[in-house]
């Protein structure tokens, strides 16, 4: 495994939201109310693009804009499927170090 930096600490801050695409990972680097949250970037349910996403619930949970799948950011949970069922949103463990935030691949 190896560790992969997204960001300074010093770029980040509430309402922060940035796409990364690290080999075939695309991931969602997200703060709200000073909490991070580093989740796939796309929606398992038709792979739409959560970088538009509405965040519900102060920051709790995260709206697929295409058909409004709703998906806790803590947990990743499926909290509400509008057609078929789809699997949670992965997330991901941050790292941090020194004065970069990354994960490990």
């Amino acid at each position: 495994m190896r560790f992969y930096t997204l960001e300074k600490f010093i770029n980040l801050h509430d309402g922060y939201r940035r796409v990364f695409k690290i080999d075939e990972h695309h991931l969602l680097l997200l703060q709200l109310d000073g909490e991070r949250y580093l989740l796939e970037a796309m929606c398992p349910h038709r792979g739409h693009p959560l970088s538009e996403a509405d965040v519900l619930e102060e920051g709790r949970q995260l709206r697929c804009p295409l058909h409004g799948y709703l998906f806790d950011l803590t947990s990743g949970q499926l909290l509400l499927a509008t057609e078929e069922l789809c699997r949670d949103l992965r997330r991901y463990e941050l790292i941090y170090r020194d004065t970069d935030l990354g994960l490990m691949l």
